[in-house]
């Protein structure tokens, strides 16, 4: 075992925040990260990418301090910062020195509760959710895959969370201030703190900073159908970029571990089977991997191929052959590379609060508890190859949702239309 077991510390607040704390007192450091549950599955889709601005005018001032103040005051505690937004959730998260928790959580209620939006700089906001919308152009794997989630979750859980040239520039201020003013509130938002802490006095000023925060209803949006399963985009490109995704069980079932499992004989290592089997073996890609991505209540797997044109339709079949080839089971040395890789990765974990405050906060909102190191450790321990194999004879991987990028389509054994659908425009 990592013989480290440390004491998880949960309170929900009466207006639904949940707070969780774990000291590891054997660290300096401390973070934390807060999920707030509003993301791009919230945003009009004649706004799409609103709640990127969101994010981005949050960073420009809150409570009583402009937009420099508000980060020089971050940098004046020694914040290392981060900040996301994807699906349903809008993140931010920090590390600092453990002396410095208790004034950073005052900057996060300013920044959470009483963001400035000034309207001044809305342009200049713009502007950077645009470069990234602009960056899809010098990125196509990115691309891709932006594509391939746009297409393989049904709407809305697979928007991008950039919108596009056209939806950006809709957006007003007021929209901002509205979206905010309804989605942001306590009830099903996380904050998760991890390194060296006093959960007593933690929990007491989390209280002070956030108990008076009013809580909303929050009403998802129907689902409608999933997209199409074959897509291409012409693109005069030397390259063609593969994207390939199937359903999986999500984190909260029974058979994660198994699933997961099964990811990581694909990817994960120069021994893996996609990299040893279609470039080292067969020469024929300069990059393939597979990863596994989970929402609430559905998940996929999801694999990327970057390759020259006169190589694509091989490395594309050679890509489904290797995925078909899971439901034919793995060998006990795929298993111990496997179990060896992922106690390093937990180990790593351990050594950052950073990573551990993440960790908590993803896990009680798929599972509604925290898992332990030693929890994860031990169901590790416990993956045997019948496991897998048994999982993935049950569950082979299917049906395929394909995407590609470049100057040809390829030949795919997927009934269903090919078309072209730019995400930029």
């Amino acid at each position: 075992m990592l013989g480290v077991r440390n004491t998880l510390y949960f309170h929900r607040f009466n207006n639904g925040l949940i707070l969780l704390a774990e000291p590891m007192d054997w660290m300096e450091s401390v973070s934390y990260s807060i999920l707030i549950p509003y993301g791009p599955v919230l945003d009009p889709p004649e706004l799409a990418g609103l709640s990127s601005l969101n994010c981005e005018m949050m960073l420009r001032g809150a409570g009583k301090r402009n937009s420099r103040q508000f980060l020089q005051s971050l940098e004046n505690l020694g914040c290392e910062t981060s900040e996301m937004v994807a699906h349903l959730h809008t993140g931010f998260g920090a590390s600092m020195l453990s002396d410095h928790l208790l004034p950073s959580l005052e900057l996060l209620a300013d920044q959470i509760r009483r963001p400035r939006f000034p309207e001044e700089q809305l342009e200049n906001a713009k502007q950077v959710v645009k470069q990234d919308i602009f960056s899809l152009e010098d990125d196509p794997p990115h691309r891709v895959m932006l594509e391939l989630q746009h297409h393989f979750l049904p709407d809305p859980w697979g928007r991008s969370n950039l919108g596009t040239l056209t939806s950006i520039d809709r957006i007003k201020i007021d929209d901002i201030r509205q979206q905010h003013a309804r989605y942001f509130q306590p009830d099903g938002t996380i904050l998760s703190i991890a390194g060296k802490l006093n959960w007593e006095i933690v929990c007491d000023k989390v209280g002070e900073l956030f108990s008076d925060w009013k809580p909303q209803p929050l009403v998802l949006p129907e689902e409608k159908i999933i997209g199409s399963r074959l897509v291409h985009i012409p693109c005069d490109s030397l390259q063609t970029h593969i994207g390939v995704a199937f359903p999986c069980v999500p984190l909260r079932s029974p058979d994660y571990m198994a699933a997961w499992s099964g990811v990581g004989i694909l990817s994960g290592g120069m021994s893996c089977r996609l990299f040893n089997e279609m470039r080292e073996k067969r020469g024929l890609c300069y990059n393939v991997y597979a990863l596994y991505s989970t929402l609430k209540d559905q998940a996929g797997v999801y694999c990327y191929c970057g390759t020259g044109t006169e190589h694509a339709q091989e490395s594309l079949d050679v890509l489904i052959e290797e995925l078909n080839r899971l439901r034919f089971g793995i060998d006990d040395g795929e298993l111990n590379r496997l179990k060896n890789r992922a106690k390093s990765t937990l180990i790593m974990q351990q050594e950052s609060t950073g990573s551990r405050s993440g960790m908590m906060a993803q896990d009680w909102y798929h599972l509604g508890r925290v898992r332990t190191l030693d929890e994860i450790e031990s169901a590790i321990n416990s993956l045997t190859t019948s496991t897998i194999n048994n999982y993935f004879a049950d569950h082979p991987p299917s049906p395929f949702h394909i995407v590609t990028l470049g100057p040809e389509p390829l030949r795919a054994s997927i009934p269903d239309q090919i078309y072209s659908s730019p995400l930029i425009n």
